[in-house]
């Protein structure tokens, strides 16, 4: 046992990818991007990092929320980790049972678990019932680069690593973009996965406009797509079941379900063939692992979602390898907040992550790092984005 001395949320920022990103130009137009953890300090003097996904869009709503969870968590056991998330839940859920705090939970739960992990001088995947795996397969995330040129290099890099999945981001116009990227890579060996955005479209595109999209690809180039993501709007239950059977690739969403209870009902429902749970949006680690044991039990994949911090990424990470993961996200953009936080590097051989060793989350914050990456009020994303034109023959 060891109680809770203190809870901390912090927001840190960082320059993101590269100005001429595509969710740049969109979304990010200082071409910074937030990262919101909360630092928990225990009696025993060890602190531990979560992460929530929320202050990326909402950064003092998520301040706010976890400063009221503060209030109620102090000084109670650091070690019940259960019965904290419980406590958690019975302060938010009323007013948010599914959403915004759903994030902040997430946030306080891995912290939690990371300073008990780090008490213990155990990886949290040990906390979690132990590694089924020594690795995991990756594949890189990206692909939302305005020009050739600049794809090349993605490309580039995954080859580099070993890495031969590359999904990149295309929306229901950029066809010849997809195209384009299957015919570079198909000489390479890389499978290519395409996220169509739809997660913040609304109204969001049909089953019509993706089996369009498929067609006008294969006009020209007959090449499988690895797996389709976010086709459709996260609310579009019925056509989603109905797109699965009218396009060749794998189906897969789930990245913005806030609940463990909400996404497991869907895969009941038979939306998707794969599922994309992210700690630091539903809830924490704990709701990935009853996503990934009605998965096994319904017979259909969890791959985890990854976009944020260090933290985040090393959260959903240990969840994967805990819970028999065969695929992880491995984001691509440069974002100095991943990097700088991790105690030991990711260990990419040929393709595959390896199991962390490092105790707790493999994480840390120390204040130099806090001041090189001080919040700045404009980075917050923007959902209602600039409009991108691209030039028509750009990916002939």
């Amino acid at each position: 046992m060891s109680k809770i001395r203190s809870i901390r949320p912090i927001l840190l920022t960082a320059p993101y990818a590269f100005p001429e990103n595509n969710e740049n130009r969109i979304h990010l137009p200082t071409n910074f991007r937030v990262c919101g953890l909360v630092e928990v300090t225990l009696d025993n003097g060890i602190k531990g990092l979560g992460e929530g996904y929320l202050p990326v869009f909402a950064p003092q709503v998520f301040r706010s929320i976890v400063d009221l969870q503060a209030e109620y968590l102090c000084g109670r056991d650091g070690f019940e980790i259960n019965a904290r998330y419980r406590d958690m839940c019975q302060i938010c859920d009323y007013w948010s049972m599914q959403g915004a705090a759903r994030h902040a939970i997430a946030a306080v739960e891995i912290a939690l678990l990371d300073a008990k992990a780090k008490s213990l001088d155990l990886p949290v995947h040990s906390l979690l019932g132990g590694s089924v795996t020594e690795s995991i397969l990756m594949y890189g995330s990206g692909g939302d680069s305005p020009s050739p040129s600049f794809m090349s290099k993605e490309i580039a890099s995954l080859v580099e690593r070993g890495i031969l999945i590359f999904k990149i981001r295309a929306r229901n116009h950029q066809h010849d973009k997809a195209a384009w990227v299957l015919e570079k890579t198909a000489g390479k060996g890389i499978e290519v996965a395409i996220d169509m955005t739809q997660n913040l479209a609304n109204p969001a595109q049909g089953v019509s406009d993706v089996v369009g999209f498929f067609e006008r690809i294969k006009r020209r180039i007959d090449r499988p797509i690895r797996f389709l993501e976010e086709p459709l709007g996260p609310m579009d239950v019925e056509n989603w079941r109905t797109l699965r059977g009218v396009v060749s690739a794998p189906v897969c969403g789930g990245e913005t379900i806030t609940t463990a209870s909400e996404l497991i009902a869907r895969m009941q429902q038979g939306l998707y063939d794969f599922v994309q749970p992210d700690a630091t949006v539903m809830g924490g680690i704990g709701q990935v692992m009853e996503v990934f044991a009605a998965g096994r039990h319904g017979g259909i994949g969890t791959v985890v979602h990854c976009w944020g911090g260090a933290v985040g990424m090393m959260a959903n990470y240990h969840a994967a390898f805990a819970g028999g993961g065969q695929l992880v996200e491995w984001p691509m953009p440069a974002f100095p907040i991943r990097e700088s936080l991790m105690v030991e590097p990711l260990r990419i051989v040929n393709g595959r992550l390896q199991k962390p060793t490092a105790p707790g989350l493999g994480v840390h914050l120390t204040p130099e790092l806090e001041a090189q990456f001080a919040f700045r009020e404009d980075a917050a994303y923007r959902c209602q984005g600039a409009a991108i034109v691209e030039a028509p023959d750009t990916w002939k």
